[in-house]
């Protein structure tokens, strides 16, 4: 007969270590839950109203009626089968969810279209000889897109309303190495809905420390949690732990910098990864932008060439000298060509430049910015105001070297100054505007940060971002914005 003492295990276990990791001592909503769920009743009342003001004022404008049981005035409950099949696509296509989702308006018009034509295979199933009126049907359709838009669009406006009042803000709490707290933290301010409610290193997250953790987060209030994975040694307790808590996780990447392409994610083998999608047409974009840039160039100079004969007249009596200024630039893949401007300065600006960089405003010295600059000339400084003297430029469009939406070049001054990797933006044609001047312009005054906004840029190119940078210039140009 086999001893049975031989099988008993070798390890003793607490009775603290025997408890289902999933069990938690004690039910608890999470933090978010009261925050999350009044948010969701106020969008769905707002989504309510006005869909009972769109029902309610398409059966009025319209000349022609619908049958008795699909009018809202003659049969009001018929409104609840409106509303709950409005309100169950908002919740399937994610318009319930936080953040963007609650003012993604493509996807509103698609639910909206889709609640519309299930009503009206409805009305033909279960009516088929009921008149739908063509008229009310388009008008409560259209109402309805219009009116939950902008119930939503003022919604948002309160929200942020609220966030910049420090209200309805999430407490967040950041768990990582000393090395990443600054990113991370300037990550977390930039957040208008969060509020930073401190930071510990990752042996916090220790076997002896975790309790001590979860009790600081608790007097904190904080909802959500930030963790760096690159020291992170057990996710799957500290996820636990902090679920038991009612506290969201986030987990951050080891690489911190920004993405700024559209991305989907994806699963291999329940591995997460990011997907950026091909275009339908690959390169389409990129031909159409050029073709744009020459024909636009094209008519630009015919029509305005009036306004460049006048500007070159008005250059040479204020200044006499050259009427153009041309300086060696650095454009794509490295190639320097000479960028045309109306010249702004006195003739012999480069070679007092030296005397002045002393008095360089911007802090790592790549880029040279000096406000009340002794070089520039009575109308040179109208034509920087309002850009003019950068119409020339136009010419360097017409021969290739330039488009009109691109990262700028730079001088040979400044690019001479570039660590390795800030020639990243000479990878794509050069610009006479683009993020940087819709930005800040001269009030930028850190290469960094124009070297992010250029990455933004390349990386989330495409023509109606194109076209949106060429409307914000129209605008920055009229405001006068950071221009000297």
């Amino acid at each position: 007969m086999l001893d049975s003492s031989l099988y008993k295990p070798k390890i003793q276990v607490s009775d603290q270590n025997r408890v289902d990791i999933r069990s938690p001592g004690r039910l608890i909503l999470s933090k978010t839950f009261f925050i999350h769920g009044l948010r969701t009743l106020c969008l769905m009342l707002s989504d309510t109203i006005a869909l009972v003001a769109a029902r309610y004022a398409s059966e009025n404008l319209s000349a022609i009626m619908w049958n008795p049981a699909w009018s809202f005035q003659q049969n009001p409950s018929i409104i609840i089968l409106i509303i709950g099949i409005h309100l169950g696509l908002f919740w399937n296509h994610g318009l319930y969810r936080s953040g963007y989702n609650r003012r993604n308006y493509p996807t509103i018009f698609a639910a909206v279209s889709l609640a519309s034509l299930i009503i009206l295979l409805i009305a033909f199933l279960y009516f088929p000889n009921a008149l739908v009126a063509r008229s009310t049907f388009l008008l409560f359709w259209a109402l309805s897109f219009f009116l939950v838009s902008l119930g939503r669009y003022l919604a948002n406006l309160l929200i942020i309303k609220l966030h910049r009042s420090g209200v309805c803000l999430y407490p967040v709490f950041v768990i990582a190495d000393s090395q990443y707290l600054k990113t991370i933290r300037d990550l977390i301010n930039n957040c208008p809905h969060y509020k930073f409610s401190g930071w510990d290193d990752m042996q916090s997250l220790t076997p002896e420390r975790i309790d001590e953790t979860l009790q600081r987060l608790h007097l904190l209030g904080v909802s959500e949690v930030y963790i760096h994975v690159s020291s992170l040694q057990d996710p799957m307790h500290t996820y636990w732990r902090l679920r038991h808590a009612g506290i969201s996780l986030y987990l951050l990447p080891e690489d911190l910098n920004p993405l700024f392409r559209d991305v989907e994610l994806s699963y291999v083998h329940s591995i997460p990864c990011f997907k950026l999608n091909a275009p339908g047409i690959t390169g389409f974009n990129f031909w159409l932008k050029r073709s744009l840039d020459f024909f636009c160039a094209v008519i630009f100079i015919v029509l305005f060439s009036p306004l460049y004969l006048l500007l070159a007249g008005l250059i040479f009596l204020d200044n006499p000298g050259p009427i153009f200024y041309r300086q060696v630039r650095v454009g794509l893949h490295g190639t320097p060509f000479k960028v045309w401007k109306f010249r702004t300065m006195v003739t012999n600006a480069d070679q007092l430049q030296k005397a002045l960089e002393a008095q360089n405003v911007t802090q790592d010295g790549i880029l040279f910015k000096m406000k009340d600059d002794p070089r520039i000339t009575r109308l040179g400084k109208f034509l920087r105001r309002y850009s003019l003297d950068e119409l020339p430029q136009i010419f360097n469009i017409l021969f290739g070297e330039m488009s009109f939406i691109g990262p700028r070049p730079l001088p040979l001054r400044d690019v001479e100054k570039f660590s390795e990797h800030h020639h990243v933006r000479h990878e794509v044609l050069p610009g006479i505007t683009g993020m940087w001047q819709v930005s800040g312009r001269s009030d930028i005054l850190n290469f960094d940060d124009v070297l992010r906004l250029d990455i933004q840029y390349i990386e989330r190119w495409s023509i109606w971002l194109d076209l949106k940078i060429l409307l914000k210039t129209i605008a920055v140009v009229l405001a006068k914005s950071g221009a000297y």
